[in-house]
């Protein structure tokens, strides 16, 4: 018969032996899969923050564009060659204090279209030294066909296209220098007059890009929507002519957010966001060193567990009685893990065997919790939109009831959305379009409200709760709410690419509000008052 010693001993083992590998096993399946996930996340991360950088760079020079073909149109009062002189001579003083303010810069100009005047050309400074800009000898247009967009499309495109046009990578006329340009067409009661443009010097964006960096061979590279690369940084894009462009992989262009793909032989991993020029930020990185960690930190578990297990089986035997309860706790603490409660207690530390595998069950058990928190808060998150849910919302509101109940002058508001003609859009064009409508209207509430939370508690609601200076600039936030919806709209060639969305906001009023839920009755209230003002008006 064996001893109560040997049956300790053996079962101690077989516990041991069980718990250490079934900790261990699932460490490594989950580290896996969250270390995938943490990765994938830190790669669009970073494209998302290039694609903000470059966005604030390409709108500050659509910016000052735009103010100076506001400053031309407003300015103008005649086609009469005299008339046209002189306004030419008061836009020019305009232009050079916006271009002077906007980096990267190589030339800005007015030019007036032939048809118009020919002997009134309007002007074009360049600045090729960083001294400061001069004034160039004008191009002639007269040699041109400008119907024919192929030649001088910093002048024909706009023209052809009626509308303000980013122009991809090109060579300068007479300054044999690679650029991109913003370009604006000027009209006159109806009547095209002629094109106000910038021009960027290209290795001003390509630095930018050439600056993302990620692991120890991962970078970024610009292309547009059919593959063809307008920057990389392990291709030299300038030696190749207008049109001979070359391709990105194919499969990089894909419209997934992330994209695997095989480059040179190398597996790779790629994450890529539009760009306000029409252009794709590429941020690629090769799969091996995005798995590099967890690979190792798998090892590492698998060699310790099995020197835990081998350390523990050597001594057991000796050591039975002594680990006998020790080793008891560890087991109710494993049971305790297995029905989901990770709060545990083990008050045994000394330092042997079974004090080191205590320490490692706790701080497994540690990262365990951290991660199936990390997991339970992306269970709030809208998995089409990538804001809150419902679920968080309903968190969100009760805890600021209960800040209500212990601070009655809390100041806060409540902005309820609700985006009109989703029915119609997937009726009409298919639920894929409607989503494309929806995600749209939450980019544009995003971006405005980009200090608060913003939630979707429904298939085409939105709500945002403002506090600090979100609240203090609500109405400059709602107006310009209305001006990028209506400009967004005006633009869009699609309807499913304009964003019609009713608003109501409700700011909590301590004398009549007596619980948030007041605040997000009137706010609906108020949403629903609108999208009612607003069907009246169409």
């Amino acid at each position: 018969m064996r001893s109560i010693r040997t049956r300790i001993t053996l079962l101690t083992v077989c516990l041991i032996i069980i718990t250490v590998v079934s900790m261990a096993i699932h460490s490594v399946f989950f580290i896996r899969n969250t270390e995938k996930q943490e990765s994938n996340q830190l790669l669009l991360l970073l494209c998302e923050t290039g694609e903000k950088n470059l966005d604030y760079y390409f709108n500050s020079v659509q910016k000052s564009v735009g103010k100076v073909a506001s400053i031309v149109e407003t300015d103008l009062d005649g086609l009469e060659e005299k008339q046209l002189a002189q306004h030419v001579e008061r836009v020019r003083k305009s232009f050079d204090e916006m271009a002077s303010k906007t980096n990267g810069v190589l030339t800005y100009y007015y030019r007036i279209d032939p048809e118009v005047s020919k002997n009134v050309k309007g002007f074009w400074y360049t600045d090729l030294d960083g001294e400061g800009f001069v004034e160039h000898q004008v191009t002639d247009i007269t040699e041109y066909d400008t119907s024919d967009t192929s030649k001088l499309v910093w002048f024909t495109v706009p023209k052809y296209e009626g509308e303000p046009v980013w122009l991809p990578p090109y060579i300068t006329d007479n300054l044999d220098k690679r650029v991109i340009s913003y370009n604006v067409p000027i009209y006159w009661r109806g009547r095209f007059i002629g094109v106000v443009g910038i021009e960027i010097d290209y290795t001003t964006m390509a630095e930018q890009v050439e600056s993302i960096r990620l692991y120890n061979n991962g970078y970024a590279f610009l292309s547009d929507e059919n593959g063809n690369l307008f920057f990389h940084p392990r291709i030299d894009v300038s030696q190749y002519a207008e049109g001979e462009l070359p391709k990105a992989p194919v499969s990089a262009v894909d419209k997934s957010t992330f994209v695997r793909y095989n480059y040179e032989g190398v597996d790779k991993i790629a994450a890529w966001l539009p760009l306000s020029n029409g252009m794709r930020l590429n941020v690629t990185v090769p799969v091996a060193e995005t798995e590099g960690d967890w690979q190792d930190l798998m090892w590492q578990i698998m060699v310790f567990a099995v020197v835990v297990l081998v350390v523990a089986s050597a001594f057991t035997m000796l050591y039975a009685k002594r680990i006998a309860k020790p080793l008891e706790e560890l087991t109710n603490a494993a049971e305790q893990v297995d029905q989901g409660n990770y709060d545990i207690s083990l008050a045994y530390d000394r330092d042997d065997e079974v004090g080191r595998l205590t320490r490692t069950f706790k701080r497994l058990t540690g990262h365990m919790k951290d991660h199936i928190s990390d997991l339970n808060k992306r269970a709030y998150v809208d998995s089409m939109t990538n804001v809150r849910n419902k679920g968080a919302y309903s968190s969100y509101t009760e805890d600021l009831q209960k800040a209500l109940e212990s601070n009655a002058n809390l100041a806060f508001a409540v902005g309820m959305f609700d985006c009109d003609n989703l029915k119609m859009i997937n009726d009409k064009y298919g639920h894929e379009k409607g989503d494309e409508y929806l995600m749209a209207a939450c980019r544009l509430i995003c971006r405005v409200f980009q200090h608060s939370p913003v939630f979707r508690i429904g298939g085409d609601e939105f709500s945002v709760v403002l506090q600090n200076d979100d609240l203090k600039n609500r109405d400059e936030l709602v107006r310009k709410f209305k001006e990028s919806m209506i400009e967004i709209s005006a633009s869009a060639k699609n309807e499913w690419e304009q964003i019609h969305v009713a608003m109501g906001i409700a700011v909590y009023d301590a004398q009549t509000d007596h619980s948030v839920r007041d605040v997000l009755l009137r706010a609906d209230e108020l949403m629903y008052e609108n999208k009612r003002v607003r069907k009246m008006g169409r």
